[in-house]
């Protein structure tokens, strides 16, 4: 699906494309009476996860990396769910919407300055032409890699210590296909970054500038929401009753 930036950064980090984890949460209930159902849950959000992480290793398209790197985060939010944790699930998503918002609004900056050019391959070197865009970009990067005490930090952990610690084999496999997917995840974020801000300029615009107020101002606030809402919301959304509150009163 494609769409301008600001309609991807709507859909992609809490609407539509996180509609089938709304329907997994709100229908919790119902697949607690099946354990096999949960395993195919957590399953194959381990294996969507994973293979969205191989896949964004392999794109060119800016956007196209951050869109899939949506599908790997999705998975995660499967897994979670899958082991009956929809607190966490939830969280993760809640989270989600924060900075994946700010790496599409992100990049909608750079394909904007860069004259609606979405190969990453024709950037480079741009880090002091577009500040601001890299600063944003590159704290939206470290958070959705999980870098520690950053807002996904607080929520990736967890999943992948739940996948970590019960003891049976689907769930090691699942943890084995989550933990490789986190390593995807660091490595395509930071090509991303080596690609568009870093190295020489491979492009052939020659006036190349910053954009204005306007497209700063949401990515300014996104930035300190992607850093510091998870640690605020933690033991709101992780030791409380509040998800269950939502989930009846909003759902």
């Amino acid at each position: 699906m494609e769409g301008p930036t600001p309609v991807s950064a709507l859909l992609h980090a809490a609407t539509m494309v996180t509609a089938g984890i709304f329907l997994v949460l709100k229908c919790s209930f119902i697949f607690e009476f099946s354990a096999l159902v949960l395993l195919f849950i957590s399953f194959f959000g381990g294996l969507t996860c994973f293979f969205s992480g191989i896949v964004g290793l392999f794109v060119y398209d800016i956007k196209k990396v951050i869109a899939y790197s949506t599908c790997s985060q999705l998975g995660y939010m499967f897994v979670s769910a899958g082991f009956s944790r929809y607190d966490v699930s939830f969280f993760h998503l809640f989270n989600h919407a924060f900075f994946k918002a700010l790496l599409f609004l992100s990049a909608g900056s750079i394909i904007h300055s860069f004259h609606d050019e979405q190969d990453i391959r024709k950037m480079g070197g741009v880090a002091k032409i577009l500040p601001f865009s890299f600063i944003c970009f590159f704290i939206g990067s470290f958070v959705i890699m999980g870098f520690p005490f950053l807002t996904a930090f607080y929520s990736k952990d967890v999943i992948l210590e739940l996948s970590f610690s019960r003891y049976l084999i689907d769930s090691g496999f699942i943890c084995f296909l989550g933990f490789f997917s986190a390593f995807f995840t660091c490595f395509y974020s930071l090509r991303l970054l080596l690609f568009v801000f870093f190295g020489s300029y491979n492009g052939f615009y020659i006036y190349i500038k910053e954009n204005d107020f306007y497209i700063f101002f949401p990515m300014f606030f996104l930035s300190l929401f992607s850093i510091f809402v998870g640690f605020f919301f933690s033991e709101v959304f992780l030791n409380s009753d509040f998800f269950f509150l939502i989930l009846l009163f909003l759902f």
